[in-house]
């Protein structure tokens, strides 16, 4: 009896239903598109700001203390302390080493450069000061694990682009950055001649390098070529990591060592920066791991505005929903008001009947709810692919989530509706009051 009522209900008044659930199904297809988004924009942005460059750089503690101008170490080849390069596939040992997407060591040495043409009979070479950077390029590491990683400086650093290729490792390459190439003369094809006092190297110049930094100055080349030039075999100066981080808030900005057994490991078990940077520490003795703040911090406050946004247009249309249902079951308890008051006449009791009403409503909000998301989640991914190059994926905890959420929305919006039709007195309405 009670579903032939609800049906009845249906079939005897369309409009007020359609409109209701034409109200639930815009106001949770907007939800859906910002929920799907929301839940997948930290991922997407996250890879986007990758192509910042790195977010960790890596030190010796040891070191002296740094002379740098315009980001060139300056010092001596043989000042200061080296790293081995040995245990960097230990990064990919760490709790969130899914999470680190690139690392490149480097080596920077201060060499003097001449090309062929800058010889004549009166000068031998014409020699011109410059830094070679040795670094990895499509380096594999091996892993503890035995298996391998590929990385280099075109993980960390993506914007970085060469007109040409890259060097290959194993050969006596070099890519030279756009004004020293302007100053220098050098050409893509060119062999340019690199080295320090009492050594000297030739190198095939295989591509222009842009980066818009001091390496648009250097020539960088392999890391074991660097390594050869200051003779530190095996070792490396710094270390450039890009990883995947979730903005720190207030809890993850907290000193790790003062706090509590739990709150530490729900600190180390959340990828903040500053936790990945922990556990880099771990892993490499003697390192200093610092926090590129300009990087980090600049896409925390990103990512937190956008989000914002995205709740904000979740809590409206929830809102404008709930409005919207509240206006039909208002309008809808009103022309049922001698409907109501028969069934009351005939004992049934205001619980009855507001669970009655009810039934109704949340049988809408799952219709609603169904039909909101249908639409949403092609809203998301036209949204999703326009801005963020990539859809979000179908889930059904944003299907469950927005159901549910169909479901409160409508009992709130009916809440003063429902209400009013349950205090209903049966005598006035059957006299016609």
């Amino acid at each position: 009896m009670f579903l032939r009522l609800v049906a009845d209900s249906f079939s005897r008044r369309p409009r007020h239903k359609l409109l209701t659930g034409a109200a639930l199904a815009l106001g949770m297809a907007v939800a859906t598109a910002a929920l799907s988004v929301s839940l997948d924009v930290g991922d997407r942005l996250a890879r986007e700001f990758r192509s910042l460059g790195a977010n960790l750089v890596v030190t010796p503690k040891a070191d002296s203390l740094p002379l740098e101008i315009g980001g060139v170490d300056y010092r001596p080849v043989n000042a200061g302390a080296y790293l081995p390069e040995s245990d960097l596939g230990k990064l990919k040992t760490i709790f969130w080493r899914n999470n680190i997407i690139g690392f490149a060591p480097a080596l920077e040495v201060p060499v003097d450069a001449w090309t062929k043409s800058s010889q004549t009979i009166f000068t031998p070479a014409i020699e011109t000061h410059t830094t070679l950077v040795g670094t990895w390029v499509n380096h594999s590491v091996l892993i503890p694990d035995g298996n391998t990683y590929a990385t280099g400086i075109d993980k960390t650093n993506p914007w970085w682009q060469v007109d040409g290729r890259w060097f290959d490792e194993n050969a006596q390459e070099c890519v030279v950055g756009k004004s020293f190439a302007a100053r220098a003369g050098v050409k893509t094809g060119g062999i340019l001649n690199v080295g320090i006092p009492g050594s000297h190297w030739p190198l095939l110049v295989v591509g222009i390098l842009t980066g818009g930094g001091p390496e648009d100055d250097a020539v960088v080349a392999p890391l074991v070529i660097a390594q050869k030039f200051a003779g530190k075999s095996g070792e490396y100066r710094r270390l450039y990591v890009s990883a995947l981080t979730k903005p720190e808030d207030e809890f993850g900005r907290r000193d790790p060592t003062t706090l509590a057994p739990a709150d530490y490991e729900r600190w180390y078990c959340t990828p903040y920066i500053s936790s990945i940077a922990l556990q880099i520490g771990q892993v490499l003795p003697g390192a200093d791991v610092r926090v590129i703040r300009r990087v980090a911090d600049g896409e925390g406050a990103i990512l937190t505005r956008v989000r914002i946004l995205l709740w904000v247009v979740t809590f409206a249309s929830l809102l404008a929903a709930a409005l919207a249902v509240g206006a039909s079951s208002a309008a809808s308890v009103i022309e049922r008001r001698t409907e109501i008051g028969l069934m009351k006449a005939l004992g049934a009791g205001s619980g009855t009947v507001g669970f009655l009403l009810a039934a109704e409503q949340l049988l809408l909000a799952v219709l609603g709810g169904g039909i909101g998301y249908s639409l949403g989640i092609l809203l998301a991914r036209l949204v999703g692919q326009k801005i963020f190059g990539a859809a979000p994926a179908f889930s059904f905890l944003v299907l469950a989530v927005i159901v549910g959420l169909a479901a409160v929305v409508t009992l709130l919006g009916s809440a003063i509706p429902l209400r009013r039709a349950s205090r209903y007195e049966p005598a006035p309405i059957l006299r016609g009051e």
